[in-house]
């Protein structure tokens, strides 16, 4: 045999295990089969290729993957690509090259950098977003979101056909009912202000914009309005919040939904401010405010805000007697109907300007607090008051009703504002006891603000109501007067689905056309037996600058169908990156079916995913929206399972040598190529996982690749010696029965490494093994009764050095499946440990103790030591502490 050299073994191995289809999924677990279902977040195919950040998670999944099959479980592992994607589209733009070359191009490329790799991938459940046959899916669940509407009794997603329309819309005729019916849906058209990016020519979703700019490239984002496809996560966002508790995630990335979700619990409030010429006109409409009033206390609070108020909401309705002023975002509808004549150009000026930033520069961002008055008022409920209007872009219209009742005594935002622009202050909250009486003399004095809870005060008959006592009754009363009720608010906001790019998924929708051309505000969806709708060609793949979608430019055979005897023209945006890759999951486990996106049976014997592990930063965008979409076909009885992914690692990041994240533009990105082309692709990826932990962020070191290197050698080494073979002497393996220190050491191995196996602690079971080989390493023979265990320990972690080495002990086939070494358990167990001893709380030797021996075995073994018996004899004890298993200490005098 020669010398280790993978070069020679790992080529022969992937092509064994390519002819061999050796990793092949079974449809189905067998009958009592345990299974595995172990998913990596599938890569977006770069031109770069694969840098060796990558490799990590997959490698982790890997191991567990061979390890199962070993165990006897059922394993699905698959992998595919997020191949659609703005790079593509940017690179067909700057060429003349159709996104479909280079995309393939680049997949080619991650295929044979996996397989070079090693991965136990099925390679024949491949899959890629950009398939015309995924995509045909991908339409098929657009359309089932939009073939769905929300039962907020029954909390989930039911048929369009099973809506029933309230007479009194069916009264307005067949068109009203039709546009009523349209809103009603899970994917709904709507206008509303989104984030544009010129430079992308495409919207933007919120979850898409870091800081005000684009989360690729950098770019800046502008607000404007325009009519867009929207998905009404919403809905779902009490049981995306709620469902986490089923989920077997970090409690990091939980909290990122959490907060991402935003669920609060307050109040929703209506202040009155009149219709027609009395609309926010206080002195002229006292009248009408009376008999609103009562109106409203004989029907109740209406589910939807009516014409005459504004409808806010509050997490603090016990402040409602502090609110000295209110604010509209410049989206408001309201606005014009609330401005006066006198002040409609500064507020016309002050939108215009607003609607040009960001939500984060309105937010957090804005240094100081703008705003302009409108000249309207509203009516508090609570005490009949006038409360001056103002229009400010620290509301954002997408939270809450987009108006707020400000109580600057008792928020920051509130406060600042009040002092910019000398609104009154009126603190409606005595603070407790924790706050200073200097302190709670300005906050009284409405000189500095208190968010706390605390006593009411200057709250006419609650005066004196600690601050949950307070919400509770002001929201009971507000109910009974049907001026307001409790409510639950998210800060989620429906999902932005429209781009208006090329390289996406088209739309399955049809818009139809009058005899003029124009649109009649009918849409129908492109019937499913039309599925997929595949993107035209085009000769020239530029955006306008304008949020006119490429597609506009298609020829019109494409563009407008007619369909008996009427005109269409297709919807022309495109689907975002993200609607593939929200149910690939799903299509791995039947990936040629042409009937539908999944058997069902199938689907109920592998689904949930068991092992997810992919990187963090998708925690508030893939993770959620794939959330989203399965509990939409979970109701819709597509999917068996209400969660998608049962347990999520997060893997750290692996940086450059230099410490730094890889980059291009860094100079430090190291190719997985000119790794494996050096050591191998064994070695890469042990080192991956000897690093550290898998969720620690690690610096790459060559130096580190170069060491686990030299112990692949070693193990190649313990069956396959060198120099008998030059001798034409059979390899230093004996088939002698281990003697009892090789058996412990064999059976700790099995143990540990079966065990981190697990827990997923990779870099603590590479150790186990290099201490296994280095124990062997010094003995004159190797049983094979301990060798072959080891190297099927070694094969999850390093497959191809693993597979040589079992067929040079004399295997004709792939270990892939052999049965996972058992251990027994009193042969893992240590015969004794290693306690330190104290006297006088300094250690003065070490003793051997039995691992489970208790205070008083301890205690003699200690006593028994000559060391310690010299340094205590003769000596008073003042105090002695046996801890077993940890130490003994004595306490003398004398």
């Amino acid at each position: 045999m020669p010398r280790y050299n993978p070069a020679t073994i790992e080529p022969k191995w992937q092509a064994f295990w390519d002819e061999n289809k050796t990793f092949a999924a079974p449809a189905k677990p067998a009958e009592g089969q345990a299974k595995l279902y172990a998913l990596d977040m599938f890569p977006y195919p770069s031109g770069n290729g694969l840098h060796v950040g990558h490799p990590e998670g997959y490698t982790a999944t890997d191991i567990t993957c061979r390890a199962a099959r070993m165990q006897g479980k059922a394993v699905m592992h698959p992998m595919g690509f997020d191949s659609f994607g703005l790079p593509a589209e940017e690179h067909a733009i700057k060429t003349g090259e159709h996104p479909r070359v280079q995309t393939e191009q680049n997949i080619a490329t991650f295929r044979r950098q996996l397989k070079m790799l090693g991965f136990s991938y099925d390679w024949d459940r491949e899959i890629a977003t950009t398939d015309v046959e995924y995509f045909r899916w991908t339409q098929w669940i657009f359309l089932k979101l939009y073939d769905t509407w929300f039962d907020k009794e029954q909390q989930r997603g039911r048929s369009i056909g099973e809506l029933e329309v309230p007479e009194h819309v069916m009264e307005m005729g067949e068109d009203f009912a039709r546009t009523w019916v349209d809103e009603q849906r899970l994917a709904f058209q709507s206008s509303a202000p989104v984030n544009w990016c010129p430079a992308l020519g495409t919207v933007l979703a919120n979850e898409e914009v870091i800081d005000g700019k684009s989360e690729r490239g950098d770019h800046p984002v502008v607000r404007m309005p325009l009519r867009q496809w929207m998905l009404r996560i919403t809905a779902y966002a009490e049981r995306l919040e709620k469902d986490l508790e089923l989920l077997d995630w970090s409690e990091g990335i939980k909290a990122l939904q959490r907060n991402w979700i935003g669920k609060s619990t307050g109040a929703e409030v209506d202040f009155y401010v009149g219709t027609g010429e009395s609309s926010g006109a206080t002195s002229s409409v006292s009248a009408e405010y009376k008999s609103w009033t009562k109106t409203r206390s004989e029907t109740g609070y209406p589910e939807k805000p009516t014409d005459e108020v504004l409808r806010i909401y509050t997490t603090r309705p016990d402040t409602l007697y502090g609110a000295t002023y209110m604010v509209i975002a410049p989206e408001h509808p309201y606005v014009d109907r609330l401005t006066t004549a006198d002040n409609a150009k500064a507020v016309n000026k002050y939108c215009e300007a607003a609607a040009m930033k960001s939500d984060l520069d309105r937010t957090e961002l804005a240094k100081e607090k703008t705003g302009v008055f409108t000249g309207s008022y509203a009516i508090n409920p609570v005490n009949g008051e006038p409360v001056p209007i103002w229009v400010a872009d620290y509301v954002l219209i997408s939270y809450g009703t987009g108006a707020i009742m400000a109580v600057p005594a008792h928020d920051e935002r509130d406060f600042e504002f009040a002092q910019q622009f000398n609104i009154p202050i009126k603190a409606v909250i005595q603070p407790g006891d924790h706050v200073s009486a200097e302190d709670a003399a300005k906050i009284l004095a409405g000189e500095m603000v208190y968010t706390d809870p605390g006593m009411a005060i200057n709250s006419s008959d609650y005066n004196g109501l600690k601050t949950e006592e307070f919400k509770a009754k002001i929201t009971a009363w507000l109910d009974e007067q049907g001026l307001g009720r409790q409510a639950v608010n998210y800060k989620l906001r429906d999902w932005l689905f429209s781009r208006q790019r090329f390289w996406g998924e088209p739309f399955p929708i049809l818009h139809e056309l009058d005899d003029e051309g124009n649109k009649t505000g009918h849409i129908m969806a492109v019937p499913e037996e039309d599925l997929p709708v595949d993107l035209p060609h085009l000769d020239d793949f530029k955006p306008h600058g304008r949020p006119e979608p490429p597609l506009d430019k298609a020829p019109n055979e494409w563009l407008y169908p007619v369909i008996d005897g009427v005109k269409y023209k297709r919807e022309t945006n495109t689907m975002p990156q993200w609607a593939g890759s929200c149910w690939y999951y799903l299509r791995y486990l039947d990936p040629e079916n042409t009937e539908a996106p999944i058997d069902p049976e199938i689907e109920k014997a592998w689904m949930p995913v068991d092992l997810y592990v992919g990187g963090a930063e998708h925690a508030v965008l893939h993770l959620l929206y794939a959330r989203f979409w399965h509990k939409v076909l979970y109701d819709r009885g597509v999917v068996s399972a209400p969660e998608p992914f049962q347990k999520l690692v997060n893997q750290g990041m692996i940086l450059g040598e230099n410490n730094e994240k890889m980059s291009k533009s860094r100079g430090n990105v190291i190719n997985p190529d000119d790794v494996v082309q050096e050591y191998g692709a064994d070695s890469l990826r042990l080192y991956e996982m000897f690093m550290g932990p898998l969720e620690a962020t690690k610096p790459w070191s060559m130096q580190g690749v170069s060491g686990v290197y030299n112990f692949l050698g070693r193990a190649w080494r313990l069956v396959v010696d060198e120099r008998a073979d030059e001798l034409g002497l059979a390899p230093s393996i004996t088939d002698e029965p281990a003697n009892e220190a090789q058996l412990r050491t064999l059976h700790k191995t099995i143990q540990a490494v079966t065990d981190d196996i697990a827990n997923l602690s990779f870099n603590t079971a590479i150790a186990r093994m290099m201490e296994f080989v280095n124990f062997f390493t010094k003995e004159k023979q190797v049983p094979r009764t301990c060798v072959e265990p080891f190297v099927l320990l070694l094969s999850p972690f390093a497959p191809h050095i693993a597979e040589e080495l079992w067929q040079v002990l004399g295997h004709d086939d792939t270990l892939a499946y052999e049965p996972w070494p058992q251990f027994d358990a009193s042969l893992a167990k240590d015969e004794s440990i290693e306690i330190p001893v104290q006297v006088n709380g300094k250690v003065k030797t070490k003793v051997q103790v039995a691992p489970d021996a208790d205070k008083e075995a301890t205690e003699s073994a200690a006593r028994a030591d000559a060391k310690v018996a010299e340094l205590i004899d003769g000596k008073e004890l003042v105090k002695l502490i046996v801890v077993p298993g940890k130490l003994v200490n004595f306490v003398v005098k004398g």
